[in-house]
């Protein structure tokens, strides 16, 4: 099959990289939830050797996903696995939980039902990172983000850029703390939460 192809994909990869090569050092595995089309899966899995990366998404995504990985032919990433959020998770745990793009497509109710699962996916260092754009108290808004905001409402009422203290708030009844913040270009952001440590100091830029 001809491979999906994203080029929003190829533009963010090494900024996303960049921050990934910093917060998952100490890891050894990791899930992303929602690989789409499973370029970043095997961009990610090669540059990350030391890391096995399970890529997942809704089943009719996992074809495209598996053309990617089968022409990386990397050892760290085994077969995608089917997973819907709002549903019941396969039987998988990881030291990290990565996701991009993927909380202003999901419906609020899928969001909670994302972070609620947390806690029995992730172990060890219990990381969960997270691309995308969102909109933050006191920061005003880049109008390139309010115009997607609104172009995603009219789509589909459930659509839209999440605000930031909403999603943190999700991840402390998680039982994470957000540890870093990292502006990356087209004014997205990459956060990382982790549940290692006791509370204390959020922003790190």
């Amino acid at each position: 099959m001809d491979k999906p192809f994203s080029p929003a994909c190829e533009r963010n990869r090494e900024p996303i990289l960049a921050v990934l090569r910093r917060h998952l050092a100490d890891c050894r595995s990791v899930l992303e939830v929602g690989s789409g089309t499973g370029q970043h899966a095997a961009h990610f899995a090669a540059a990350l050797p030391h890391l096995r990366w399970q890529a997942s998404d809704r089943a009719g995504n996992l074809a495209g996903i598996q053309a990617w990985l089968d022409e990386a032919g990397l050892a760290n990433t085994p077969p995608p696995l089917a997973l819907d959020v709002s549903g019941a998770w396969p039987p998988v745990r990881a030291d990290a939980v990565f996701t991009a793009n993927t909380l202003h497509i999901l419906a609020w109710t899928e969001v909670k039902a994302l972070f609620a699962a947390l806690p029995a996916v992730l172990a060890g260092p219990r990381r969960l990172i997270v691309y995308g754009p969102f909109l933050v108290d006191g920061e005003p808004a880049a109008a390139s983000n309010l115009a997607f905001d609104a172009d995603l409402r009219a789509r589909a009422p459930h659509m839209g850029l999440r605000r930031l203290a909403e999603v943190d708030a999700l991840a402390a009844r998680a039982g994470l703390v957000r540890r870093a913040r990292h502006d990356l270009p087209a004014n997205n952001l990459c956060l990382c939460w982790e549940g290692e440590r006791q509370a204390g100091p959020q922003a790190d830029r």
